[in-house]
């Protein structure tokens, strides 16, 4: 499988099955983190009240860590509909960001591959492909590629936590006890590598995080993380304009 099609002038972008094999076997090491709190939110499913077969539904479907455990927080037997829907959506609003980032790869693909590689979008696989494209790689098959490695990694410790959540809450009710609980913190701080390109970028993190820290602290919910992002992506594009 190998398409290739044009998105700007000079710029050639393929989509192949090789660039495919190289963001799932580049993207592993991220996996086994992501199988690690993928593992916890199996078990708080259960804990929460779903069956195991209701946790492996909906990760295979709805496939967002952050907001499958932001979930949880609202789950019960009246659901919270709404609360539900406006927590899922600001924790989500931050691929709003992350797909723009990945234009270059995407816009001159079909519907079908774009749409399907977005799918799969998540925060370990759009670092990698990021990564991947400013070094001037062309193949947006690395982009569905990664994000395959962790939803296969995913799916497998959301099964394997559901179905062992029985041993673990007599043991271990509490993940943390394992140190479980850390696993998700753990892999975003290790996305930082990534991105840093010298002293010349504190500015952007700092003011990205001083404003994600003073939305956090007056207004309710998760905004603090968009609205984090987009002081953050402001000040970069000012000081690159």
């Amino acid at each position: 499988m190998k398409t290739s099609t044009n998105n700007s002038p000079g710029t050639r972008v393929i989509f192949s099955g090789k660039g495919i094999a190289e963001g799932f076997l580049k993207c592993i090491p991220l996996g086994i983190g992501v199988f690690a709190y993928g593992i916890v939110f199996g078990v708080l499913a259960v804990q929460a009240g779903m069956s195991p077969l209701q946790a492996q539904i909906m990760s295979l479907t709805v496939f967002a860590g952050a907001s499958q455990l932001m979930a949880l927080e609202l789950w019960d037997d009246h659901l919270p509909v709404l609360a539900l829907t406006a927590t899922v959506f600001a924790v989500n609003l931050r691929h709003l960001l992350m797909g723009a980032a990945m234009r270059d790869w995407l816009v001159g693909l079909t519907p079908g591959k774009t749409y399907f590689s977005l799918f799969f979008l998540t925060d370990e696989s759009w670092a990698l492909s990021v990564r991947e494209m400013a070094s001037g790689r062309k193949d947006a098959g690395f982009f569905l590629g990664s994000g395959l490695c962790i939803y296969i990694f995913w799916n497998s410790a959301t099964g394997l936590g559901a179905t062992m959540s029985s041993l673990v809450d007599r043991y271990f009710r509490d993940p943390s006890v394992l140190g479980l609980d850390f696993a998700f913190t753990a892999v975003f701080l290790s996305l930082l590598i990534f991105f840093w390109k010298g002293k010349s970028q504190l500015p952007v993190w700092l003011i990205a995080g001083i404003v994600a820290w003073l939305v956090f602290l007056v207004i309710p919910g998760k905004w603090y993380i968009i609205l984090g992002g987009l002081a953050g992506g402001i000040v970069g594009a000012l000081r690159n304009a």
